[in-house]
């Protein structure tokens, strides 16, 4: 009796594909992030702060993936950049042949910055590499501060998190700082950024965050 390991098999696959999205990126000196997180944490808030602040200093592209990505598309789309959709239909996750597929509708040549918008779920996304430079976990506050331990895959995988809404913790009965320690005690070193969309402050170091690896990638894009 032959085992077939499906599960390594696709996950092997995907990873030369991600592999392949990389180099196509790093060819182009293009700086890409991947933002994961639940249904109603604030991902497509932030990205949106993001891409405002952001888009006149660096050419900045989206690719924006849900089961149907057109309703947040149109909203990158109202910020004046090039947005392309990608419709995951049944998966709960964006893969890397998707993201390849989304990559010849991008024209690298004439971007810096380019932020993928993954399916809201925090657990579908872990396994699938995209091609990203950038993997970012974004949780909320109202989904009450035991989320972290429930799901400790994504945030012992991702090289970001950002616990969001911030300014209703109070409200919700939540300690914002548990969550923090959470997320240290799952992956010590990960950055941790508490922000509000209310909070200038918290948004300017998301912002920065991006930023630094922008700055990152055409500094090794020069040598």
């Amino acid at each position: 009796m032959h085992v077939i390991h499906m599960g390594h098999d696709v996950f092997k696959a995907n990873d030369k594909v991600a592999e392949k999205n990389r180099k196509n990126l790093d060819k182009h000196g293009v700086f890409s992030v991947n933002v994961m997180g639940a249904i109603g944490s604030g991902k497509t808030t932030l990205i949106e702060e993001a891409v405002r602040h952001l888009k006149d200093k660096y050419r900045t592209a989206v690719i924006a993936g849900d089961v149907i990505a057109e309703m947040d598309a149109s909203r990158f789309r109202k910020l004046g950049v090039p947005t392309t959709p990608v419709n995951t239909g049944k998966e709960c996750h964006l893969d890397a042949k998707l993201v390849e597929k989304a990559l010849g509708e991008v024209d690298l040549d004439n971007t810096d910055l380019l932020i993928i918008e993954n399916v809201g779920n925090l657990i579908c996304p872990v396994d699938f590499k995209l091609g990203e430079h950038l993997r970012v976990v974004v949780v909320s506050v109202t989904e009450g501060d035991d989320i972290i331990l429930k799901h400790p895959m994504i945030f012992k995988t991702s090289e970001l998190a950002v616990i969001n809404k911030v300014d209703i913790a109070h409200a919700v009965d939540v300690d914002a700082e548990k969550m923090r320690d959470d997320i240290h005690s799952l992956n010590p070193d990960i950055p941790v950024i508490l922000t509000s969309k209310h909070d200038w402050e918290s948004l300017e170091t998301w912002i920065g965050f991006i930023e630094l690896g922008i700055g990152r990638t055409q500094e090794a894009r020069k040598k």
